[in-house]
């Protein structure tokens, strides 16, 4: 079997590859970083280490390299032949791969292939493989689009390991925490006879992409900002501290209690899965700069992202959010001049009105909510 992965970073090595390779596929990594994409296309090989006491080491074999760049009809052809598409590129290059994969569709509908395909992207967003799907049709005739309706999915997903960035002297090798999740929509596929081990297929997606998103990314982005506000630069640190600690077991009590009230979720459960995200985060044998956490202040500040939307929902159900709007207070006040969402960010408080950057930055309508977030900002200025 044969599988086409967009991104052949550390995820999409460490993580989508390891899957596909434990499940007998042949994976073409395509990339633009031509060392890795050349180092994969002469070695076919890789190693993984999991980030624990033991150290365990996976070797990963039959893997290619494409270069979407300079070679983009060898990436076309080997969609086409495809038994699967998956991605971990990061939610803003999507749009970027979406011709060369509509052209991959297309060469698939003239071989009249009836082998159903799913493309999946692996992001850490909300419905990224149907945000896929959108930009794909933009590049398909009807005729194209009646036969991706019938052999093409683009189920969502929810994707779950911690990654860090990471240097080694060989470029392919990657470490990575021993915990991976991985779950799809079932109901969005078409080839319904591919099941992969280590994937959990589910009617019903949305609460797993709420509780990782809420739970995992909501948490790990509160170490950061946190531990960053009390001058800490890596997550392991940051979480040693106790004040630290606290704010990421309050925050996660909020997104908790919003969690169970939404979606059913036992309680007892919720709280053990709440629990082994914390020792996730302190995990002594992954380095996690806070930097690379808080990345993107912007993005992390968006209405569906990871606080506005449980700060809004829990209003709307009249729970507690003080500590998620603490967060938020420091995510406003977070600097890294290397990144270029934080100088923006940076750029615009001092500009313009506080009350204006902040409706513009989350597209909040709620005055009082605002207002709120505005008073947050001010005290822990």
């Amino acid at each position: 079997m044969k599988a086409v992965h967009f991104g052949a970073g550390n995820i999409g090595r460490g993580f989508i590859g390891e899957i596909l390779f434990n499940n007998g596929f042949s994976v073409d990594f395509v990339d633009i970083n031509t060392t890795i994409i050349d180092a994969l296309r002469q070695r076919k090989a890789y190693e993984i280490e999991l980030a624990s006491e033991a150290k365990e080491r996976i070797a990963v074999t039959n893997v290619n390299g494409l270069n979407n760049q300079t070679e983009p009809e060898a990436v076309i052809d080997a969609i086409a032949q495809a038994d699967i598409v998956t991605t971990a590129i990061g939610p803003n290059i999507l749009p970027f791969i979406a011709e060369l994969i509509a052209k991959g569709i297309q060469k698939r509908h003239e071989a009249k292939t009836t082998t159903p395909l799913d493309v999946i992207a692996c992001e850490n967003m909300i419905g990224g493989s149907q945000f896929l799907f959108s930009k794909v049709t933009e590049f398909l005739s009807e005729e194209d689009l009646v036969y991706v309706e019938e052999l093409v999915g683009f189920p969502n997903a929810a994707v779950d390991r911690i990654v860090p960035i990471q240097h080694h002297e060989d470029p392919l090798f990657v470490s990575v925490e021993p915990f991976s999740e991985w779950v799809v929509d079932a109901t969005q596929r078409k080839n319904q006879e591919l099941q992969l081990d280590g994937v959990l297929y589910v009617e019903d997606l949305e609460p797993y992409i709420e509780r990782k998103l809420f739970s995992v990314n909501t948490g790990h982005a509160t170490t950061a900002y946190t531990g960053s506000f009390y001058g800490y630069q890596t997550i392991g640190e940051a979480i040693a501290d106790e004040r630290v600690l606290m704010q990421l077991k309050n925050v996660l009590q909020e997104t908790g209690d919003l969690l169970i009230e939404k979606w059913g979720f036992d309680r007892q459960t919720h709280e053990k899965y709440a629990e082994k995200i914390i020792h996730r985060f302190e995990n002594p044998y992954i380095s996690d700069d806070i930097a690379r956490v808080a990345r993107t202040p912007i993005r992390k500040l968006g209405f569906d992202e990871r606080f506005i939307r449980p700060i809004r929902e829990a209003k709307e159900r009249q729970l507690s959010y003080v500590y998620l709007l603490e967060v938020v207070a420091m995510i406003l006040n977070y600097r890294d001049p290397e990144d270029q969402e934080s100088v923006q960010l940076a750029q615009l408080l001092a500009e313009k009105p506080l009350r204006k950057v902040i409706q513009t930055v989350t597209k909040l309508e709620d005055d009082a909510l605002i207002d709120e977030i505005a008073a947050a900002y001010t005290k822990n200025k």
